[in-house]
């Protein structure tokens, strides 16, 4: 199977071809850095690292660039209301939103461009605009982009332009409605603001991308991403902006999540809906958060609630268990087993069939299921002590890691091979003893007490197994 994707702008899957051979030029719309990254924001980026990751894994060379908005009107009103310098506001939350990114084992975009750090190329584009007859100048000095000028408006939203009055025009930069000539430059009297050809003032919201993307990456993208409120107005501006200043075709691929609810409602800050990052993570790994998210598909919203949270722990600790039940399979393992040739193949099976699911459009839900079939089956091999030697129970952990350069939720140190310390040993000696002795009263009292510094006991009938708590 080729890889595809499902294109916003097609509203199908289609193969992806990117523009140059096996290189990928990848812009995801990043955070407005004004408040605390919360789980609707995990839910897109964790969603495209996964994209970036399969990109990498598949052999393109990627070069991903992420904006961080550092000028918008949320984050002048936020930093008026707590009397602080807009730099300082944004400064500080931008190292929070990586931390938290970091935590989620997001990887790092190759560039983060901000705003407040293009405005010389942003004046160059709105001037370009008038030029070519696309914007205007209002008479207090702001630029608005006519969307009558731009034939092929709302051809990503599939928004119909045809009832709207002429010159209607929107300052605010998150407008929901009813398409309108929208500030692309907005003059201003109180800081920050800019010198412009127009006067001073700022970028409208729409504007920097456009303007980021381009630099960044050239004239036309391969994939742009986005979460799916940004299908109108952001990306549909984006397009009107881009294609009308540099004359080419903006996007071969746009990709849009789903939305995260939480009482059958769109987790945002505008409806105070919504949980932190930093308050999931006290509760949940971050590995079990990843889980979470990518048990269902990127195009499926999500119901965020304590019961979806519990059952992608579950599914992970089970997992994990099987990491941990190989490793203890493989002390008292042969060096060749009777069922090696047999696990080889059920490896690349398995390899085979994660690789189509996630060439079917990131359809990481099935890939999730693939790799739970194969674990199943290696369980049941595993109920046989000879059936797989040491090199094939190898072989199994390194598949397993393998695939996970994808989802990266699996343990990044193996507890079978921690070393425990002289007084846990002691411990764990001292209650076999006791069960020897049938003192099952001290066997119960040293499990519990293990239990508290955070070791799990299981007693099998190969011996002594342990894993700390998760």
């Amino acid at each position: 199977m080729v890889l595809t994707f499902y294109n916003t702008m097609a509203r199908k899957k289609e193969v992806f071809t990117p523009i140059d051979g096996k290189k990928v030029n990848l812009y995801v719309c990043g955070l407005t850095v004004y408040d605390y990254p919360h789980v609707g924001h995990s839910r897109v980026y964790i969603m495209w690292d996964i994209l970036r990751r399969y990109l990498d894994y598949s052999g393109y060379d990627l070069k991903h660039v992420q904006n961080i908005t550092d000028i918008h009107d949320s984050i002048i009103k936020r930093a008026k209301e707590e009397n602080v310098p807009l730099k300082e506001l944004t400064e500080k939350f931008t190292k929070i939103a990586f931390e938290d990114m970091d935590r989620l084992r997001i990887k790092r975009a190759h560039v983060y461009p901000k705003v407040t750090e293009h405005i010389k190329e942003i004046i160059d584009m709105v001037q370009t605009l008038i030029d070519k007859g696309y914007a205007y100048v209002t008479d207090d000095g702001s630029v608005y982009y006519d969307i009558s000028k731009f034939k092929d408006y709302g051809k990503l939203s599939r928004i119909d332009i045809s009832q709207t009055k002429a010159g209607a025009r929107v300052a605010v930069d998150d407008y929901k409605e009813n398409p309108q000539d929208f500030a692309i430059w907005k003059a201003a009297d109180d800081e920050p603001r800019w010198d412009s050809p127009w006067g001073k003032g700022r970028p409208g919201w729409h504007i920097e991308c456009s303007v980021m993307a381009v630099k960044h990456l050239g004239k036309t993208l391969d994939i742009h991403t986005g979460g799916r409120d940004h299908y109108f107005p952001h990306h549909e501006n984006e397009i009107a902006q881009s294609e009308a200043a540099t004359g080419k075709k903006f996007v071969n691929y746009w990709m849009h999540t789903a939305f995260i609810n939480i009482g059958g409602e769109k987790m945002s800050k505008s409806l105070k809906n919504f949980i932190t990052l930093r308050d999931i993570m006290k509760q949940y790994r971050p590995e079990i958060l990843r889980l979470f998210m990518i048990s269902s598909h990127y195009r499926t919203p999500v119901d965020y609630n304590p019961k979806n949270i519990e059952h992608a722990k579950a599914t992970l600790e089970r997992l994990e268990t099987f990491l941990d039940n190989l490793a203890f399979y493989r002390k008292d393992a042969p060096d060749k087993g009777k069922e090696d040739s047999k696990v080889q193949a059920m490896i690349e099976k398995s390899k085979k069939e994660f690789i189509e699911t996630m060439d079917d459009d990131l359809n990481t839900p099935e890939a999730i299921a693939s790799l739970f079939s194969f674990v199943k089956d290696i369980n049941k091999l595993m109920e046989d002590k000879g059936a797989i030697g040491k090199a094939a129970i190898d072989n199994i952990k390194a598949h397993l890691y393998d695939l996970d350069q994808i989802f990266s939720i699996l343990p990044e140190s193996d507890t079978a091979e921690e070393k425990l310390s002289d007084d846990v040993n002691a411990l764990i000696e001292k209650r076999e003893q006791a069960r020897k002795d049938k003192d099952w009263k001290t066997a119960d009292e040293i499990r519990d007490k293990l239990d508290s510094m955070g070791i799990i006991i299981e007693d099998t009938g190969s011996g002594i197994k342990w894993h700390r708590k998760k």
